[in-house]
């Protein structure tokens, strides 16, 4: 037995059963069972080697924290950007997860389909999105906004017709005693397309609703997974589920409370800037001045009778938006989580540590935005569902107008409207 071990694994060393070393591929992330360990009721903080990992991690976290307020600062087409190419390493690091390098080799530009559906998606999804907001930019120029307004016109189809592109491309490929593989990596694309540019989509969505809608929430699932690490490794003690062994109750609940009061800070604190609160209407990258709306105007409120008479303040102000805030925070800290569960236990079916090594002590791009894809699609349709008015505003039909209306057609309509109110004015003198 000893010597089948060392004949698989390579000449023994100590520290193994057997005297066996355990063999990893290069560029794996599995972990093999033996090396895994579960940590059971000790706390973490007990553990010296996680100290190294920690500080690691910090690391890596002040960088990326730094990063991500300098692109803020930038604006909404440099967070856009931001957003396309955290879309493109996630999509690199799935892709590769089920790749095979025999079969790749036997299937010249197979991984090349791959890419074009994505960035087909990508035109589909960012040309529904950002269509209104590309004719407000180029509306000036007569050539640009004839160009844009027919690509907006044929938008549809041309996304239609690449796809079908593909889906030929892809018959024409396949190979004999490869289909089973073809095909699996042609229902592994599509199902990469749905979880993650769909659901991350909705981010780009968020922010052109106004930054504020993007990056609190992104904010408050950056507080949740601190606070739960944080907690975690000095407090916790009892597991919280199976799937990710290290994630402890004392963790999830220490980083439920801090992510709910964070919301209501934070949004008091973001709601104060037009920068942040105002939407874009077009591409451009110039300062914002709008009214910020009744969602960030201070009202006051009095505490009730029954709080005691020697309370200090009788009298505070709140943003109607920190209250909107908490529905955030308590879905940040409650159900976001699952994203991360969803994650780990994906992870354990492939048999992965991590979905990739760029960021250190954190994994791949893939391992920080698990939990940020289920919060921006709920943002998104929680501002759409509760604080975008509902009812038809002047600015929607002049959006319809400028969308789905020639140059021609639009000055018809307005001699159209010109002539019906000179019509009205005379009538009511």
């Amino acid at each position: 037995m000893e010597k089948d071990m060392q004949k698989d694994s390579g000449s023994g060393a100590p520290g193994t059963p057997g005297g066996g070393r355990l063999r990893r591929r290069r560029g794996s992330n599995e972990v093999p069972p033996e090396v895994a360990k579960v940590n059971g009721n000790h706390l973490l903080v007990h553990d010296r080697n996680k100290y190294k990992s920690m500080l690691i991690r910090m690391y890596s976290t002040v960088w990326m924290i730094g990063g991500f307020v300098f692109v803020l600062y930038m604006g909404h087409l440099y967070i856009w950007a931001m957003v396309v190419v955290i879309q493109i390493f996630m999509a690199k690091e799935l892709f590769n997860l089920l790749r095979r390098a025999h079969e790749d080799k036997q299937l010249p530009g197979f991984r090349l389909l791959n890419w074009h559906f994505f960035f087909t998606a990508m035109l589909f999804g960012y040309g529904r999105i950002l269509n209104q907001r590309l004719v407000n930019t180029v509306f000036q120029d007569k050539f640009l906004y004839k160009l844009v307004s027919e690509f907006i016109k044929y938008h549809m189809v041309t996304c239609y017709f690449l796809y079908i592109a593909g889906f030929m491309w892809f018959i024409l490929t396949l190979k004999k005693k490869m289909y089973k593989y073809q095909f699996g990596q042609y229902a592994w694309t599509h199902m990469i397309l749905i979880v993650v540019f769909t659901q991350s989509s909705f981010t780009v969505a968020n922010i052109f609703e106004g930054i504020f809608w993007f990056l609190l929430p992104a904010s408050l699932i950056v507080i949740n997974d601190i606070a739960a690490y944080l907690v975690g490794f000095f407090f916790g003690r009892t597991p919280l589920i199976k799937l990710s062994p290290k994630k402890t109750w004392e963790g999830f609940i220490g980083a439920s409370v801090t992510t709910i009061i964070s919301a209501f800070v934070l949004a008091n604190f973001f709601g104060r800037f037009q920068w942040l609160t105002c939407p874009r209407k077009d591409l451009s990258m110039g300062w914002l001045n709008c009214d910020p709306g009744p969602l960030f105007r201070p009202e006051n409120y009095a505490l009730p009778e029954w709080v005691p008479q020697w309370f200090p303040w009788r009298e505070f102000q709140v943003l109607p938006v920190q209250l909107h805030a908490l529905c955030l925070g308590l879905f940040a800290s409650i159900i976001a989580p699952f994203g991360g569960f969803f994650a780990s236990g994906f992870k354990r079916a492939f048999k992965i540590k991590d979905f990739g090594d760029s960021i250190p002590g954190h994994g791949g791009i893939t391992d920080r935005m698990d939990c940020q894809m289920v919060m921006a699609v709920f943002a998104y349709i929680y501002h759409q569902s509760f604080v975008v008015p509902q009812s038809i505003s002047i600015e929607t039909i002049l959006d319809q107008i400028l969308m789905n209306l020639t140059f021609e057609e639009q000055r018809a309509l307005y001699m159209k409207l010109e002539q019906i109110i000179q019509e009205r004015l005379i009538g009511e003198s």
